[in-house]
Protein backbone atom coordinates (compact mmCIF):
# COMPACT_ATOMS: atom_id res chain seq x y z
CA UNK A 1 0.00 0.00 0.00
CA UNK A 2 1.48 3.36 -0.89
CA UNK A 3 1.26 6.84 0.50
CA UNK A 4 -0.61 9.63 -1.53
CA UNK A 5 2.51 11.41 -3.01
CA UNK A 6 0.26 15.05 -2.96
CA UNK A 7 -0.91 14.46 0.37
CA UNK A 8 2.82 13.70 1.59
CA UNK A 9 4.02 16.81 -0.15
CA UNK A 10 1.62 18.96 1.73
CA UNK A 11 2.50 17.52 5.03
CA UNK A 12 6.44 17.72 4.10
CA UNK A 13 6.04 21.44 3.20
CA UNK A 14 2.87 22.70 3.72
CA UNK A 15 2.44 25.75 5.16
CA UNK A 16 -0.25 25.62 7.66
CA UNK A 17 -1.67 23.60 10.66
CA UNK A 18 -3.52 20.88 11.54
CA UNK A 19 -7.07 20.93 13.25
CA UNK A 20 -7.63 18.55 15.96
CA UNK A 21 -11.62 17.43 15.36
CA UNK A 22 -11.07 14.13 17.31
CA UNK A 23 -12.78 14.54 20.52
CA UNK A 24 -14.18 11.21 21.66
CA UNK A 25 -17.25 9.94 24.66
CA UNK A 26 -15.25 11.32 27.43
CA UNK A 27 -13.99 15.29 25.80
CA UNK A 28 -17.66 15.24 23.88
CA UNK A 29 -19.79 16.98 26.45
CA UNK A 30 -17.13 19.61 27.44
CA UNK A 31 -16.63 20.54 23.31
CA UNK A 32 -20.65 20.47 23.18
CA UNK A 33 -20.47 22.80 26.36
CA UNK A 34 -17.87 25.26 24.72
CA UNK A 35 -20.56 25.59 21.90
CA UNK A 36 -23.00 26.61 23.23
CA UNK A 37 -24.81 23.18 23.84
CA UNK A 38 -25.52 22.24 27.83
CA UNK A 39 -25.82 18.24 28.52
CA UNK A 40 -30.02 18.66 28.20
CA UNK A 41 -29.50 19.11 24.68
CA UNK A 42 -29.09 15.28 24.35
CA UNK A 43 -31.44 12.77 25.93
CA UNK A 44 -28.45 9.93 24.57
CA UNK A 45 -25.50 9.21 23.13
CA UNK A 46 -26.44 8.67 19.82
CA UNK A 47 -28.00 11.92 19.91
CA UNK A 48 -24.95 13.65 21.39
CA UNK A 49 -22.65 12.52 18.57
CA UNK A 50 -25.33 13.87 16.24
CA UNK A 51 -24.48 17.12 17.44
CA UNK A 52 -21.03 16.92 17.80
CA UNK A 53 -21.15 15.52 14.04
CA UNK A 54 -23.26 18.34 13.16
CA UNK A 55 -20.84 20.82 14.60
CA UNK A 56 -17.75 19.10 12.94
CA UNK A 57 -19.87 18.96 9.34
CA UNK A 58 -20.58 23.23 9.82
CA UNK A 59 -17.02 23.42 10.72
CA UNK A 60 -15.36 21.54 7.53
CA UNK A 61 -18.12 22.56 5.09
CA UNK A 62 -17.32 26.25 5.87
CA UNK A 63 -15.85 28.58 3.22
CA UNK A 64 -12.83 29.63 5.54
CA UNK A 65 -12.26 25.87 6.15
CA UNK A 66 -9.80 24.49 3.51
CA UNK A 67 -6.01 23.65 2.14
CA UNK A 68 -4.51 27.01 1.75
CA UNK A 69 -4.35 27.58 5.55
CA UNK A 70 -5.46 23.58 7.06
CA UNK A 71 -3.36 21.48 6.43
CA UNK A 72 -4.95 18.20 7.47
CA UNK A 73 -7.53 17.74 9.84
CA UNK A 74 -7.73 14.84 12.58
CA UNK A 75 -11.22 13.18 12.92
CA UNK A 76 -12.76 11.14 15.15
CA UNK A 77 -14.18 7.20 13.86
CA UNK A 78 -17.65 8.35 13.95
CA UNK A 79 -16.71 11.66 11.39
CA UNK A 80 -14.34 9.30 9.22
CA UNK A 81 -17.43 7.13 8.90
CA UNK A 82 -20.19 10.18 8.16
CA UNK A 83 -21.38 12.46 5.79
CA UNK A 84 -20.87 16.23 5.61
CA UNK A 85 -22.11 18.11 2.81
CA UNK A 86 -23.61 15.21 1.22
CA UNK A 87 -20.11 13.58 0.84
CA UNK A 88 -18.00 10.96 3.02
CA UNK A 89 -16.30 13.48 5.11
CA UNK A 90 -12.44 12.19 4.39
CA UNK A 91 -13.60 12.52 0.66
CA UNK A 92 -14.75 15.72 1.44
CA UNK A 93 -11.79 17.81 3.32
CA UNK A 94 -9.44 16.35 0.33
CA UNK A 95 -11.40 17.60 -2.56
CA UNK A 96 -10.76 20.88 -0.29
CA UNK A 97 -7.40 20.66 -0.20
CA UNK A 98 -7.18 19.07 3.19
CA UNK A 99 -5.37 15.76 4.58
CA UNK A 100 -7.54 13.73 6.70
CA UNK A 101 -5.87 11.69 9.73
CA UNK A 102 -8.03 9.57 12.37
CA UNK A 103 -7.34 9.02 15.98
CA UNK A 104 -7.21 5.16 16.57
CA UNK A 105 -6.73 5.00 20.43
CA UNK A 106 -9.12 4.18 22.49
CA UNK A 107 -8.35 5.78 25.36
CA UNK A 108 -6.23 5.90 28.45
CA UNK A 109 -5.50 3.62 31.27
CA UNK A 110 -5.26 4.80 34.92
CA UNK A 111 -2.09 6.53 35.82
CA UNK A 112 0.77 4.46 36.94
CA UNK A 113 4.48 5.34 37.35
CA UNK A 114 3.81 8.92 36.68
CA UNK A 115 2.34 8.12 33.08
CA UNK A 116 -0.93 7.34 31.53
CA UNK A 117 -0.61 4.45 28.56
CA UNK A 118 -2.66 4.05 25.97
CA UNK A 119 -5.66 0.99 26.13
CA UNK A 120 -4.82 -2.25 24.24
CA UNK A 121 -6.26 -1.29 20.44
CA UNK A 122 -7.09 -5.37 19.19
CA UNK A 123 -8.83 -4.10 16.69
CA UNK A 124 -5.95 -1.58 15.27
CA UNK A 125 -5.00 -3.68 12.30
CA UNK A 126 -8.95 -3.27 11.15
CA UNK A 127 -9.35 0.19 11.87
CA UNK A 128 -6.37 0.84 9.81
CA UNK A 129 -7.72 -1.36 7.12
CA UNK A 130 -11.02 0.34 7.03
CA UNK A 131 -8.72 3.58 6.88
CA UNK A 132 -6.80 3.15 3.98
CA UNK A 133 -10.15 2.36 2.29
CA UNK A 134 -11.93 5.78 3.08
CA UNK A 135 -8.70 7.98 1.81
CA UNK A 136 -6.86 8.51 5.23
CA UNK A 137 -3.55 9.34 5.21
CA UNK A 138 -2.38 8.95 9.00
CA UNK A 139 -3.45 7.93 12.50
CA UNK A 140 -3.15 9.77 15.90
CA UNK A 141 -2.98 8.54 19.15
CA UNK A 142 -2.26 9.64 22.42
CA UNK A 143 -0.82 8.89 26.00
CA UNK A 144 -0.31 11.03 29.51
CA UNK A 145 2.62 12.01 30.59
CA UNK A 146 2.04 13.37 34.48
CA UNK A 147 5.40 13.17 36.21
CA UNK A 148 9.29 12.73 35.42
CA UNK A 149 9.07 9.16 35.85
CA UNK A 150 12.09 7.80 33.37
CA UNK A 151 10.90 4.14 33.61
CA UNK A 152 7.04 5.63 33.27
CA UNK A 153 8.36 8.08 29.77
CA UNK A 154 10.32 5.36 28.60
CA UNK A 155 7.44 2.83 28.77
CA UNK A 156 4.98 5.55 27.33
CA UNK A 157 6.83 6.32 24.46
CA UNK A 158 7.96 3.12 23.87
CA UNK A 159 4.22 2.01 23.75
CA UNK A 160 3.66 4.89 21.01
CA UNK A 161 6.20 3.93 18.42
CA UNK A 162 5.12 -0.10 18.85
CA UNK A 163 1.79 0.76 17.85
CA UNK A 164 3.10 3.36 14.80
CA UNK A 165 5.16 0.78 13.68
CA UNK A 166 1.65 -1.32 13.10
CA UNK A 167 0.18 1.41 11.67
CA UNK A 168 2.92 2.19 9.02
CA UNK A 169 2.62 -1.56 7.77
CA UNK A 170 -0.70 -0.25 6.06
CA UNK A 171 0.73 2.47 4.39
CA UNK A 172 -0.24 4.66 7.04
CA UNK A 173 1.39 7.87 8.33
CA UNK A 174 1.66 7.57 12.02
CA UNK A 175 0.91 10.58 14.18
CA UNK A 176 2.79 10.15 17.86
CA UNK A 177 1.54 11.88 20.32
CA UNK A 178 3.18 11.58 24.23
CA UNK A 179 1.06 14.99 25.57
CA UNK A 180 3.14 16.28 28.76
CA UNK A 181 0.01 17.76 30.99
CA UNK A 182 0.40 21.51 31.71
CA UNK A 183 -0.13 21.45 35.30
CA UNK A 184 2.62 18.71 35.96
CA UNK A 185 4.90 20.12 38.79
CA UNK A 186 8.16 18.50 36.58
CA UNK A 187 7.14 20.01 33.23
CA UNK A 188 10.62 20.96 32.05
CA UNK A 189 11.96 17.41 33.43
CA UNK A 190 9.19 15.51 31.09
CA UNK A 191 9.94 17.37 28.44
CA UNK A 192 13.98 16.36 28.62
CA UNK A 193 13.19 12.64 29.04
CA UNK A 194 10.15 13.14 26.00
CA UNK A 195 13.08 14.29 23.78
CA UNK A 196 15.02 11.90 24.81
CA UNK A 197 13.02 8.85 24.52
CA UNK A 198 11.25 9.78 21.26
CA UNK A 199 15.46 10.72 20.15
CA UNK A 200 15.96 6.78 20.92
CA UNK A 201 13.13 5.47 19.44
CA UNK A 202 13.20 7.23 16.30
CA UNK A 203 16.89 6.24 15.83
CA UNK A 204 15.91 2.79 16.24
CA UNK A 205 13.24 2.69 13.29
CA UNK A 206 14.18 0.93 10.13
CA UNK A 207 15.57 2.99 6.96
CA UNK A 208 12.07 4.22 4.89
CA UNK A 209 9.82 4.25 7.73
CA UNK A 210 8.61 7.74 9.32
CA UNK A 211 6.37 9.43 11.77
CA UNK A 212 5.01 12.63 12.99
CA UNK A 213 5.31 13.90 16.55
CA UNK A 214 2.34 15.87 18.21
CA UNK A 215 3.81 17.27 21.49
CA UNK A 216 3.24 19.57 24.63
CA UNK A 217 4.26 23.53 23.99
CA UNK A 218 7.85 22.85 26.43
CA UNK A 219 9.05 25.02 29.04
CA UNK A 220 12.33 25.42 27.04
CA UNK A 221 11.82 26.93 24.01
CA UNK A 222 13.22 25.45 20.40
CA UNK A 223 13.87 22.10 22.73
CA UNK A 224 12.16 20.14 20.46
CA UNK A 225 14.53 21.06 17.19
CA UNK A 226 16.60 17.97 17.33
CA UNK A 227 13.15 16.21 16.48
CA UNK A 228 12.12 19.20 14.17
CA UNK A 229 15.37 18.22 11.83
CA UNK A 230 15.02 14.59 12.62
CA UNK A 231 15.16 12.90 8.86
CA UNK A 232 13.02 10.03 9.79
CA UNK A 233 10.17 12.77 11.08
CA UNK A 234 7.80 14.21 8.81
CA UNK A 235 6.22 17.14 11.24
CA UNK A 236 5.95 18.04 14.53
CA UNK A 237 3.03 19.48 15.42
CA UNK A 238 1.74 21.27 19.09
CA UNK A 239 -1.14 20.65 21.04
CA UNK A 240 -2.74 23.48 22.88
CA UNK A 241 -3.33 21.32 25.88
CA UNK A 242 -5.20 23.89 27.40
CA UNK A 243 -4.07 27.50 26.31
CA UNK A 244 -6.65 29.70 25.27
CA UNK A 245 -5.01 30.89 21.68
CA UNK A 246 -3.68 34.08 21.96
CA UNK A 247 -1.32 32.14 24.54
CA UNK A 248 -0.80 28.99 23.01
CA UNK A 249 0.06 30.87 19.81
CA UNK A 250 2.30 33.10 21.36
CA UNK A 251 4.57 30.14 22.57
CA UNK A 252 4.24 28.37 19.39
CA UNK A 253 5.62 30.83 17.83
CA UNK A 254 8.81 30.63 19.71
CA UNK A 255 9.42 27.22 18.54
CA UNK A 256 10.61 27.13 15.18
CA UNK A 257 9.58 24.36 13.10
CA UNK A 258 6.83 23.29 14.96
CA UNK A 259 3.00 23.92 13.58
CA UNK A 260 -0.24 23.81 15.30
CA UNK A 261 -2.31 20.78 15.71
CA UNK A 262 -5.07 22.79 18.01
CA UNK A 263 -8.33 21.43 18.80
CA UNK A 264 -9.97 23.86 21.86
CA UNK A 265 -7.84 26.93 21.01
CA UNK A 266 -9.08 26.66 16.86
CA UNK A 267 -12.91 26.35 18.46
CA UNK A 268 -12.99 28.81 21.34
CA UNK A 269 -15.12 30.96 19.75
CA UNK A 270 -17.80 29.21 17.93
CA UNK A 271 -21.26 29.09 19.17
CA UNK A 272 -24.30 26.76 17.74
CA UNK A 273 -26.54 30.28 17.59
CA UNK A 274 -24.14 31.66 15.30
CA UNK A 275 -25.68 32.28 11.82
CA UNK A 276 -23.31 31.04 9.16
CA UNK A 277 -21.67 34.37 8.12
CA UNK A 278 -20.92 34.84 11.72
CA UNK A 279 -19.45 30.93 12.38
CA UNK A 280 -17.65 31.56 8.94
CA UNK A 281 -16.27 34.69 10.60
CA UNK A 282 -15.04 33.28 14.14
CA UNK A 283 -13.83 30.44 11.97
CA UNK A 284 -11.51 32.01 9.75
CA UNK A 285 -10.06 34.79 12.14
CA UNK A 286 -9.17 31.74 14.42
CA UNK A 287 -8.01 30.03 11.40
CA UNK A 288 -6.27 33.49 10.24
CA UNK A 289 -4.78 33.63 13.58
CA UNK A 290 -3.29 29.85 14.06
CA UNK A 291 -1.92 29.78 10.55
CA UNK A 292 0.45 33.21 11.14
CA UNK A 293 1.41 31.44 14.43
CA UNK A 294 2.64 28.38 12.65
CA UNK A 295 4.57 29.86 9.63
CA UNK A 296 6.31 32.67 11.61
CA UNK A 297 8.83 30.34 13.18
CA UNK A 298 9.74 28.28 10.26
Amino acid sequence: MSIDPKMMAQMVGGAGFIAALDQSGGSTPKALRAYGLEEDAWNSEDEMFTLIHDMRSRIVTAPSFDGQKVLGAILFEKTMNGEAGGKPVPHLLWERGVVPFLKVDKGLEEEADGVQMMKPMPSLDDMCRDAVSKGIFGTKMRSVIHEANEDGIAANVDQQFEFARQIIGHGLVPIVEPEVNLKSESRAECDALVLKHIHRNLDALPDGERVMLKLSLPVEDDLYAPLVAHPRVIRVVALSGGYEREEANAKLARNRGMIASFSRALLQDLRADMDDEQFDAALGAAIDDIYAASVCNG
